[in-house]
């Protein structure tokens, strides 16, 4: 059994916050809160947010051990980019992008 968190649209890179979820992986729920809780990333706050929602749904709504959760799966991916202008010199302008994130956190039940 799994339970699940889903943050959508995040204004952050996923490049960002693949580096902070490859942290958490594979670790038990209160280490990876632990974890984010000092890890000096914008992306930190995010997931520890999400890693608690997940946690939450694991205990509320499929009835789980909360001392046997563990954060299974943890990615991000690419979500819609907006496309912005910066003017640069003799009248042009450069592209900005500004990326955003569909960032995913999947706890489990360890197995005795």
């Amino acid at each position: 059994m799994e339970a699940r968190a889903i943050l959508r649209y995040a204004r952050i890179s996923p490049r960002k916050v693949k580096i902070v979820c490859d942290l958490i992986r594979n670790k038990d729920v209160n280490t990876a809160l632990a974890i984010l809780r000092n890890t000096p990333k914008a992306a930190s706050e995010l997931l520890f947010k999400l890693v608690s929602s997940a946690a939450a749904n694991a205990e509320n709504n499929h009835q789980m051990n909360s001392d046997r959760l563990y954060v299974s799966e943890t990615y991000a991916n690419p979500g819609p980019t907006l496309k912005r202008g910066m003017p640069r010199a003799r009248g042009g302008s450069s592209r900005i992008l500004k990326r955003t994130s569909h960032i995913t956190v999947v706890v489990k039940e360890r197995e005795q």
